[in-house]
C-alpha cells in the first residue's frame, strides 16, 4: 500500500496518473495547501520542501520509504515496478534528461505563468509575459521532440506523465496549441488513456471553486524560510 499525499493540481496529477496506470493500491491523503497542511511537522518529515505530491511506500522490507518531488516519485515507481521506463542504461539516461527538463524548464515556466494568470490577473505585466514566453518556448521544444513519433520518448513513459498535465491546461493559461500540431495531437492521445482520465479525477472534490481568501493567500504566497524553520 502507498500513502499518497496529494492536492488536485497539475503537479499532483503527474503521480496520480502513474498510480492509476500501474493499477497500484494507494491511500489518498489530501493536503490542503490553502489551509497550510503542507507545513505540518508530520508532512515536512515526508516532504521537506513542503510541496506535493509525496508518497510513503509501505510495500518494502523494513521501514516504509518516503519519496518527495514528482520526478523522483515517478522514477522510483517506474524502476520498482518495471513499467513506463526503458531499463537499459541508455534508455534511462534519455528518460532522466527529459524528466530533468520538465522539472527544470517546463514545470517552473508553466507554474509561474499559472500563478500570474490565476492569482494576479492584470498585475505584473512583465512577469506574466516572461513566463508566457518561456511556456511557449517549452512548447516549441516538445513540438520538435514529437516530430514523427507518438510520445516524447519512443514509447509512452513517465516522461509523458510528467509533462502532460501542464499541457492539458494550455488554454486556461492563454496558450493555444494551433502552432504546435504535434503537441496538440500528443495531448489528445494521452488524454484518451483511461488511467490518465482516472488520475486527473483523483480528489476532484477538493478542487478550488473560488479565488483564495486573504488568509489563504498569506499561506500560499510570499513564503520565506522562516515559515518552515519555526514549525
Amino acid at each position: 500500500m502507498i500513502d499518497f499525499y496529494y492536492w488536485p493540481t497539475p503537479n499532483g496529477w503527474k503521480v496520480s496518473i502513474m498510480l492509476e496506470e500501474c493499477g497500484l493500491d494507494y491511500n489518498l491523503i489530501p493536503v490542503n495547501i490553502g489551509r497550510g497542511d503542507q507545513f505540518k511537522p508530520e508532512f515536512l518529515k515526508i516532504s521537506p520542501n513542503n510541496r506535493m505530491p509525496a508518497i510513503v511506500d509501505h510495500d518494502v522490507e523494513g521501514q516504509p520509504v518516503s519519496v518527495f518531488e514528482s520526478g523522483a516519485i515517478l522514477f522510483y515507481l517506474a524502476n520498482k515496478y518495471g513499467r513506463f521506463i526503458d531499463p537499459t542504461p541508455l534508455g534511462q539516461k534519455t528518460c532522466l534528461e527529459w524528466l530533468f527538463w520538465q522539472v527544470g524548464n517546463q514545470g517552473p515556466g508553466a507554474g509561474n505563468l499559472s500563478h500570474f494568470v490565476n492569482y494576479a490577473p492584470g498585475d505584473e505585466a512583465y512577469s506574466k509575459s516572461r513566463y508566457a514566453n518561456e511556456y511557449n518556448r517549452c512548447l516549441g521544444v516538445l513540438e520538435r521532440q514529437l516530430e514523427g513519433q507518438e510520445y516524447i520518448l519512443e514509447d509512452y513513459s513517465i516522461v509523458d506523465m510528467i509533462c502532460w498535465p501542464w499541457i492539458l491546461i494550455a488554454k486556461p493559461l492563454g496558450q493555444a496549441l494551433d502552432e504546435f500540431p504535434n503537441v496538440a495531437q500528443w495531448r489528445n492521445r494521452v488524454k484518451l488513456r483511461p488511467a490518465v482520465q482516472r488520475g486527473v479525477d483523483v480528489g476532484k472534490e477538493f478542487r478550488r471553486s473560488a479565488p483564495p481568501t486573504d488568509e489563504e493567500r498569506k499561506i500560499l504566497f510570499n513564503q520565506t524560510g522562516e515559515i518552515t524553520t519555526r514549525l
